[in-house]
């Protein structure tokens, strides 16, 4: 029954709340700001009126916008550049964007580059930059996490974390999530989904993390399908935000489980966007794993409005059907086999995730899971 929880940053939501991101950085006491934002948001004029809001409060802003995809080290690099003499990182986007935002906030402090603390090989400085997240997509929770990924120098995820990397201001604004479009909005969603239900369900779970992950599990379940069919719905829009966010602070306290082994183990094969990755491997294991048939698991499903944790998968599966997920991987896993990503799924970076979830996860479990995800179609 003991538990503790981790540091939760000022989180504020709001319609149009981003219009007032140069007072909070005037609050924050920043003269200084390096925006670190998706390069698409940039082009849409967003980024420049962000700094012309800083501005307006006696703020220097520059941009930081040349990435795309899933954070690379080499963008963190340049971001930690574009940083180093600000007071203050403010992170838009995704989670790549808030990822490489927090992670330069920390780098461009102490001058350090960022393989310097990657797996937790050197301790994060204790005096990192104000950092201010703001996300444009309902699914990492990254904006309260204390965990960053980005691909190391051989192309394998890594992982940087502690609460020197947390958020100082989260700012929560569904107007900036409406333009997503409906296949991402599903994608992060579920993604949302399986961070709150992981969290709550899996070895590390506690009643601290449930609070919040129970009430992503409800806000998801009402809301999901609105958001992905109806973009402008600001309430559904706000839910799911609120949700990720939600879930967020849940993995940051308890981390994820296998559908994560999975997701972290595709995106180690090829390019494949994680939310649909990780719906692809929650999928594929849920049957198994209510087996368990564990306290929290009915739980979990009592707070998407179900009888008990045997109704997960087929309500999980039409859920998905809801939204209009297609189960198939991108072209280029054509060129693996379930050997593949079995052995991805058993290297050492992703043990964590096996050893978190509930069930024990043996090799002959991992080969079956494989060979489930391997068979999917690959066509997109």
């Amino acid at each position: 029954m003991s538990f503790s929880t981790s540091f939760i940053p000022e989180i504020r939501l709001a319609d149009n709340i981003h219009t007032m991101i140069g007072t909070a950085a005037k609050a924050q006491g920043a003269t200084t700001a390096t925006l670190v934002i998706d390069g698409f948001l940039a082009q849409s004029g967003l980024a420049s009126r962000i700094v012309e809001s800083l501005e307006q409060e006696g703020i220097a802003g520059r941009v930081f916008s040349e990435f795309a995809g899933e954070p690379k080290l080499a963008h963190v690099r340049a971001a930690t550049q574009a940083a180093a003499g600000s007071g203050l990182v403010i992170g838009i986007g995704g989670g790549s964007a808030l990822d490489i935002a927090k992670i330069a906030a920390c780098c461009a402090a102490s001058g350090e580059d960022p393989m310097h603390y990657a797996l937790a090989a050197n301790p994060l400085p204790k005096a990192p930059l104000k950092k201010i997240m703001v996300p444009t997509t309902a699914g990492t929770g990254s904006e309260t996490s204390a965990t960053n990924i980005f691909a190391g120098p051989e192309g394998k995820k890594l992982w940087i974390w502690g609460a020197e990397t947390k958020a100082d201001l989260v700012l929560l604004d569904p107007v900036l999530t409406t333009t997503l479009p409906a296949h991402l909005t599903a994608w992060c969603g579920l993604d949302a989904f399986i961070h709150a239900f992981e969290a709550a369900t899996n070895r590390n779970t506690h009643r601290g993390a449930q609070f919040y992950a129970h009430e992503a599990l409800r806000l998801l379940t009402a809301s999901l399908e609105t958001a992905v069919r109806e973009p402008a719905n600001l309430q559904a829009r706000a839910d799911v935000l609120l949700a990720s966010c939600y879930a967020g602070i849940a993995i940051d306290n308890c981390g994820t489980a296998v559908a994560h082994n999975i997701s972290h183990a595709l995106a180690g094969l090829a390019p494949v966007h994680h939310g649909l990755a990780t719906a692809l491997g929650f999928e594929a294991t849920l049957g198994w794993l209510v087996d368990a048939d564990t306290a929290d698991l009915n739980a979990a499903a009592r707070a998407c409005g179900l009888p008990g944790a045997s109704d997960l998968p087929a309500f999980v599966s039409r859920l998905m059907d809801r939204c209009g997920l297609v189960r198939e991987l991108p072209t280029a896993f054509g060129a693996f086999g379930a050997a593949d990503l079995a052995a991805e799924m058993k290297a050492p970076e992703n043990q964590p995730m096996r050893r978190s979830t509930i069930r024990p996860v043996d090799d002959a479990d991992i080969n079956a899971f494989a060979a489930r995800i391997m068979a999917l179609p690959k066509t997109k």
